[in-house]
């Protein structure tokens, strides 16, 4: 990361405690000629992933699904363009750790090996400049929205975590929609050291009391998790924290920890649909159906039984779909609905051909929004995890 032997520019910058405070644009360039490169501009991929928007300049907004830019956000993989007239243009993927943030052009008269190294180095500074600041600075996400988000989903976005998070044993990633009309719907994912612990939840209604119920629901989770404890104690604490606060609301879900050195997965069904397991590119048919508990916050119904925490062996390769109802009740452009089979075989297709997981579920959630009759009949979430152990 150094634009000459001594690294002298590129350390001066990064030791001057002025620059966090300065803007992107700033950052950009002086990281750039510090670094020896001509230009750079940093894009970032809009909320629904449609667009790449250029940030730090007045620039067209690339289309992910057609541009040079875009393949390079959907492959998170290096591409480079000539010109006759600009020299060299070399689109790098922006990446916090597994989320994919947008990309960075690198514009030079040439392009040499060292050129792409410092462009490498710049692309995964600004990764984590953009990756501070954002959550502080309403100025990205004026950026990147298409839409005026309605009330319920500005609050439930705000407790969302990344769309993709991931090592190099497991990734997981999730998408939903409508993206700013959300009311109940919610996803979680974190790791510790040894587990992936995933969740989508689906809040009763469509409003901002169905949002603040997913909400409640998802910091329910993050403190029993937070405090280690164990699957069923987690659910336990979200049924707790409904009934405390939101007594007369309540939420289905499926709450999933998975040991990413053994593969033990272990999962708890509140009222909600069973999951999907996908291995050597086919639909396990019922693999993880079981009969479901009431939803969370409807404990009384339980009979005065613990909730059931199911376990099965995953294999290495498998992909576990969870997801709310709205996806399977699509209505595509043949009147039909989605349903299991067509849902399951789209992700199986798109696996065969090696494609990442989160660009599988990206294409997915478009082709249901853009097929010309198909609409989304409730919020459609889908949350996709994959293990390839590496312990």
């Amino acid at each position: 990361m150094t634009a000459e032997p001594n690294g002298a520019p590129l350390e001066e910058f990064l030791a001057d405690p002025d620059h966090c405070t300065l803007d992107l644009a700033t950052a950009v360039a002086r990281c750039a000629k510090a670094l020896g490169l001509r230009h750079a501009v940093v894009y970032l991929a809009d909320l629904q992933q449609r667009h790449l928007v250029p940030l730090t300049e007045v620039a067209p907004s690339p289309p992910i699904d057609s541009s040079l830019a875009g393949w390079c956000y959907r492959t998170q993989s290096l591409r480079v363009e000539e010109s006759d007239r600009d020299g060299v243009t070399a689109w790098f993927p922006l990446l916090d750790g597994a989320e994919r943030l947008g990309v960075l052009a690198v514009h030079a008269w040439t392009l040499s090996a060292q050129a792409l190294r410092r462009g490498r180095a710049l692309a995964a500074l600004l990764a984590i400049m953009v990756t501070s600041k954002r959550a502080y600075k309403d100025s990205f996400v004026r950026r990147t929205r298409t839409a005026q988000m309605h009330l319920p989903a500005e609050m439930l976005r705000a407790f969302l975590p990344p769309r993709t998070i991931g090592n190099r044993h497991v990734v997981s990633t999730a998408v939903l929609e409508p993206a700013y009309d959300i009311g109940g719907d919610a996803f979680d994912h974190s790791l510790t050291a040894t587990s992936l612990h995933a969740a989508v939840l689906d809040a009763m209604g469509h409003n901002l009391l169905s949002g603040l119920t997913s909400a409640v629901a998802l910091a329910a989770c993050r403190n029993a998790r937070r405090s280690d404890a164990d699957l069923r104690a987690l659910v336990d604490n979200v049924d707790d924290a409904l009934s405390q606060w939101l007594p007369d609301q309540f939420c289905t879900g499926v709450l999933a920890q998975l040991d990413f050195c053994t593969g033990v997965l272990r999962w708890s069904n509140c009222g909600h649909p069973a999951p999907l397991l996908i291995r050597d590119q086919q639909l396990i048919a019922d693999a993880m159906a079981r009969e479901a508990d009431p939803p969370m916050g409807l404990r009384s119904l339980l009979s005065m039984r613990d909730r059931r925490v199911h376990e099965m062996q995953l294999r290495p390769g498998d992909r576990v779909l969870l997801y709310t109802d709205g996806v399977i009740e699509a209505r595509m452009t043949d009147g039909r609905l989605l349903g299991l089979e067509r849902f399951a075989e789209y992700v199986i297709r798109a696996s065969a051909t090696g494609e990442l997981a989160p660009e599988t579920l990206r294409r997915l959630i478009h082709s249901l929004l853009d097929s010309r009759d198909s609409r989304l009949r409730d919020d459609a979430t889908i949350l996709l995890f994959e293990w390839q152990p590496d312990c």
